[in-house]
């Protein structure tokens, strides 16, 4: 049955009738087909979990990878001589590695002891000292120029005794007096004197080395010990 603003409303069942069928009835707006199946995503669609996953294991792959470079390229560098933290960092980002990388590979380096800017200064002022025969300058310079923290290069330094330096420095310039016999004493002094500041001894220890292994007589002639 229709009303007169073309709504069909629901009839009565005629039990005369045979078909024993329901009267169906439409409602305003609505298709016979039509529901929520266009709001559906298509099936074949990737959701946004899958490929917030997908990214971020590419991301921890790309990282285990480059920490895995890193540590080639440290221990490389370490098995050829000692470094400080800086030495490593800069030969790290020389191989263009992010500063993320850099900082975990030196935090790993630090954490197993392999870099150790105060025991590698140390060391060097023992090997300056005894095998080069540095004064205590030439041996700050050299530490400055291996990259070691300030901190290290203070406390090193402080282990050298002053007593110790003028000792090296007397047994020096006897050793480098022996090459100057065919001078005379002016000239010998001046010679001497040069070599010794050259090696980062200072001027007070330069003059007792010197008077230790040129000592002058009434003469003035050039004594060799």
């Amino acid at each position: 049955m229709e009303r007169s603003d073309g709504v069909r409303r629901p009839g009565r069942v005629d039990p005369s009738r045979g078909d024993g069928l329901a009267t169906v009835t439409y409602l305003p707006g609505v298709l016979a087909g039509q529901g929520g199946a266009d709001d559906a995503p298509p099936a074949d669609a990737p959701s946004d979990r899958s490929a917030s996953v997908s990214a971020s294991s590419d991301r921890t792959t790309t990282q285990l990878v480059e920490a895995q470079r890193a540590e080639r390229i440290s221990m490389n560098a370490l098995t050829r001589r000692g470094m400080s933290k800086r030495e490593v960092e800069r030969s790290l980002r020389a191989r263009e590695l992010d500063d993320d990388t850099v900082a975990a590979e030196l935090d790993r380096l630090e954490g197993v002891g392999l870099i150790d800017d105060m025991a590698l200064a140390q060391n060097l002022v023992g090997i300056l000292q005894e095998r080069k025969g540095l004064g205590r300058s030439s041996i700050a310079a050299e530490l400055t120029r291996r990259l070691l923290a300030p901190a290290a290069i203070e406390y090193a330094l402080e282990l050298i005794e002053t007593s110790d330096e003028l000792g090296r420095a007397r047994d020096l310039a006897v050793k480098r007096a022996s090459q100057l016999r065919s001078y005379d004493r002016e000239t010998a002094v001046r010679r001497l004197s040069g070599f010794l500041m050259r090696r980062g001894y200072s001027g007070s220890t330069v003059r007792a080395a010197v008077e230790h292994a040129l000592p002058a007589t009434p003469s003035s002639r050039v004594t060799f010990r």
